[in-house]
């Protein structure tokens, strides 16, 4: 039975310190062990060795923090990702912004809602000043200051921007859509099959922030390797080739691109 990892529900402030990082998550991808128990050890070899180049020592501890939280606590991700070692850039990319989303609800819900919600409206931009606005009506138990709102919509839009969902880091920032290759969408399948979350399969946060939706998802998915989905009406059957997602980047990691 595949080991299931759940989605993070509680918001928290990780993001201030660490936002996408899609370089340095594959540096750490690259060097961190599988499996490995979270510690000063790892942080203090991450340090010497200069998996991110000449860091300081507490941007390294929140960088492997940060990490660990978004790839290594979902079952199976890092050994995958360490598996994958000519992954190419787009596909890096959306694998960190879907990491990102699994590990912070905030961005799931900016990405996989908000930005989604401005575009079908015919929103073609967005602006720090909005973001700020939508912070403090989704922050319903107002944890966070007028000053902390500020820097998440700061950081969100920042994240946003290097996932490839706003064009630019000025206001106003034009909505955009990263191109999806079919080994993305499939890591992005296997994975979620590890994983409990709120909606399905062929309908989440996941799958909308990157524009797919609808039959949309069905195209796209024919073009996947290692699985196959069948749908009649509500009802959708899938298809696996193998077992977990490491399985599957090992089998076809070649035809991925």
């Amino acid at each position: 039975m595949v080991e299931r990892a759940t989605e993070v529900v509680e918001p928290h402030t990780q993001l201030l310190r660490v936002t996408l990082e899609a370089d340095n998550a594959r540096a750490y991808w690259q060097r961190s062990t599988p499996g490995a128990t979270a510690g000063d050890q790892e942080v203090e070899q991450a340090f010497v060795e200069f998996w991110f180049g000449a860091k300081t020592m507490p941007r390294v501890r929140a960088l492997i923090a940060a990490f660990r939280a978004r790839f290594a606590a979902f079952p199976g991700a890092l050994a995958a990702l360490h598996a994958w070692p000519d992954m190419d850039r787009a596909t890096r990319v959306l694998v960190c912004h879907w990491h990102l989303q699994l590990s912070d609800p905030l961005y799931r819900r900016f990405t996989g809602d908000y930005l989604v919600e401005r575009r079908q409206g015919g929103r073609e931009t967005v602006s720090r000043g909005p973001v700020i606005r939508w912070i403090a009506e989704v922050d319903d138990q107002g944890r966070w200051s007028a000053s902390t709102r500020a820097q998440f919509a700061s950081k969100l839009l920042s994240a946003a921007h290097s996932a490839g969902f706003v064009a630019s880091i000025r206001d106003p920032r034009a909505l955009t859509l990263p191109r999806v290759p079919a080994g993305a969408l499939g890591y992005l399948m296997y994975l979620l099959r590890s994983v409990v979350f709120a909606g399905s399969l062929l309908d989440n946060p996941y799958l909308r922030s990157v524009g797919l939706a609808g039959s949309a998802v069905d195209d796209k998915l024919r073009t996947v390797a290692g699985l196959s989905c069948r749908r009649t009406g509500d009802v959708s059957e899938f298809t696996w080739d193998h077992d977990s997602l490491e399985d599957w980047v090992r089998h076809t990691r070649g035809s991925t691109a």
